[in-house]
């Protein structure tokens, strides 16, 4: 089975409280866009992991992939598989394509070998993962909130065009939660959201831009590009360190020169996965 995991971008991100488990609680909005990694499992006498495409930092038994069948294997009957992970989208760019991959093989897994797993218990071992897992179970444009696993459905536009810049910058998630104090907002991002969109530019922030962008501005100097070149709203997506912008009509990426990782795209609603 051949699958095609995407990532997504975060329309704000607010981090509102630190959580007694050692999570935080959180407002965003998840919007899914058209750049995947490409993964292929099949079932074998023995489990094998590879990859290819942009190489991957770490042990390869920290991959979510192999999180994701060894959590599905504790409960349900699968056997070995072989999986093969063709590596798109960039890491520590805060896009969730290590989450999307293990959420898209959850579901592969439940159809390869009919599982018949509920979409519900999907999201809940998507979130023992990771907490911006199960956003990738159903895939669509979401207001989350809690760890980033509460879904309130909003209707989302999805005509603008998206550029995204990832630059030569690593950024975990334990850096950038080091890095910020949660504070709680008087206006929820949802309400901010049904705004006009011109506001957006100055009431709909991530928290984490300020505090990265201190530490790191070439990120800044990225987003001021973004605006000088006809962006109508950009960030930085989820901690970092990926930058995007959103067009009214398709940029040429010659005008943003030479980068480490540069994309253009769409924002989809309602990507549906693919199953070969």
């Amino acid at each position: 089975m051949v699958i095609f995991p995407n990532a997504k971008i975060n329309l704000g991100l607010h981090i509102t409280q630190k959580r007694d488990d050692g999570f935080h609680n959180l407002e965003t909005i998840f919007a899914p866009i058209d750049l995947c990694d490409i993964l292929e499992f099949v079932e074998a006498k023995e489990f094998k992991f590879t990859t290819s495409g942009l190489e991957i930092d770490g042990e390869s038994s920290n991959n979510l992939c192999i999180k994701a069948y060894n959590l599905l294997k504790q409960d349900y009957k699968i056997p070995n598989i072989e999986i093969h992970l063709h590596k798109v989208i960039p890491f520590g760019a805060g896009l969730g394509g290590g989450s999307s991959d293990a959420a898209f093989l959850i579901k592969g897994l439940n159809k390869l070998f009919e599982l018949n797993i509920s979409i519900e218990k999907q999201k809940e071992l998507a979130l023992q993962l990771g907490s911006d897992c199960p956003v990738f179970i159903e895939n669509e444009a979401v207001y989350a909130s809690g760890r980033g696993e509460i879904f309130t459905e909003i209707d989302f536009f999805h005509y603008y065009k998206i550029v995204i810049i990832k630059p030569n910058i690593f950024i975990s998630t334990k850096e950038a939660f080091s890095l910020i104090k949660p504070k709680e907002r008087k206006v929820s991002l949802l309400n901010l959201y049904d705004k006009f969109k011109i506001e957006w530019i100055n009431e709909i922030e991530n928290d984490f831009e300020k505090p990265i962008f201190q530490k790191y501005p070439l990120l800044s100097q990225i987003k001021e590009q973004m605006y000088k070149h006809g962006a109508k709203y950009a960030s930085m997506s989820g901690s970092g360190s990926a930058v995007y912008g959103l067009f009214e009509t398709e940029p040429d990426l010659k005008l943003f020169g030479n980068q480490n990782f540069i994309w253009k795209g769409n924002i989809i609603n309602n990507f549906r996965v693919s199953f070969i």
